[in-house]
């Protein structure tokens, strides 16, 4: 298995760098996140590819894919589903909306309602649908991609915090360097290259990967690791929310996926430290005297990865 892991993760990055350009870490982390069954919020300014990142990882895993495009009059049976009353049979019927699919696209989640956002907590949560008393398990793997511009704020509404901790990673590409956006206009000068991608694997070998993912070894020490660095977020003075016992295991989980995507079945401390930021960060909430003394969150976490010591005393974390 481990060597099919391994072929497989190396076909799905060949697959998605050839509409993802120069974002090689990006891409990594977001498969990630994927196989340790995670979702994830693309954060980032409009036009840099969030949502082609999610289609392309469909399209080449083989799975299904919606996207959401999310309005304010966007309601919650728009995303779940609705039960229509069926005239010839004198019954109703539930007529699955666009949740019911493997990889979802909440295109600018930020622009829907929070109502309409809460209909995506459970799906995310607990991999089913409830509707009129009755509950509709989702098709495995499932995830979700919401993607969001941090610059405009108007006729938006933030994600609350149950909602940001619900994502296992923020993610944000940023802008191609000059050479890779040069690139860009010519590979899309006649037709997009996404409309050539094919499927490199099959939803069910991603299942299969999303359980040997939770086999990767992960050492006593670097379990504490993972615990020191959120425990300390939760006593930063900076801070008036710190990360929650489910952020730990995000982490946990995260380095685990990101560990077998490096191609290695054990956990080193650079595998914790490089997804520090992306699993930790959106969860930290910077109290209004830090916020006026322009301290970042980010600024916070950097500071916690210098002050917590990495475990020594291993020249290898094998098991």
């Amino acid at each position: 298995m481990v060597g099919e892991f391994r072929q497989v993760v190396k076909d799905l990055l060949r697959n998605i760098e050839t509409v993802i350009l120069d974002k090689t870490e990006v891409v990594r982390a977001a498969i990630s996140a994927f196989l340790a069954g995670g979702h994830v919020l693309l954060e980032d300014v409009p036009g840099v590819a969030k949502t082609m990142l999610a289609r392309a990882l469909a399209i080449s895993s083989g799975c299904t894919f919606t996207r959401i495009q999310c309005t304010p009059d966007l309601l919650p049976t728009d995303v779940t589903g609705v039960s229509i009353f069926n005239q010839e049979t004198r019954q109703f019927e539930f007529r699955k909306g666009p949740i019911f699919t493997q990889v979802v696209v909440a295109d600018e989640i930020n622009r829907a309602t929070p109502r309409t956002q809460s209909a995506l907590l459970e799906a995310m949560a607990e991999g089913q649908v409830s509707v009129d008393g009755r509950t509709y398990r989702l098709q495995a793997p499932f995830v979700v991609f919401a993607t969001q511009n941090p610059v405009e704020h108007e006729g938006t509404f933030p994600l609350p915090e149950a909602q940001l901790d619900r994502f296992m990673m923020r993610l944000s590409l940023g802008y191609p360097n000059i050479i890779a956006e040069a690139q860009l206009l010519e590979i899309t000068r006649l037709s997009h290259p996404i409309d050539a991608l094919r499927p490199v694997t099959d939803p069910e070998m991603i299942s299969r990967m999303q359980l040997s993912v939770r086999e990767i070894f992960l050492h006593d020490k670097l379990r504490d690791y993972i615990l020191r660095l959120v425990h300390r977020t939760r006593d930063s003075t900076h801070l008036t929310l710190g990360a929650s016992p489910r952020a730990a295991m995000m982490l946990f989980r995260a380095a685990q996926a990101y560990a077998a995507v490096q191609g290695r079945g054990y956990v080193i401390p650079d595998d914790i430290k490089m997804l520090a930021g992306p699993v930790l960060l959106h969860r930290l909430i910077l109290n209004p005297e830090s916020r006026l003394r322009r301290v970042t969150a980010q600024s916070v976490m950097h500071d916690i990865l210098q002050e917590v010591a990495v475990p020594a005393g291993r020249a290898s974390w094998r098991e």
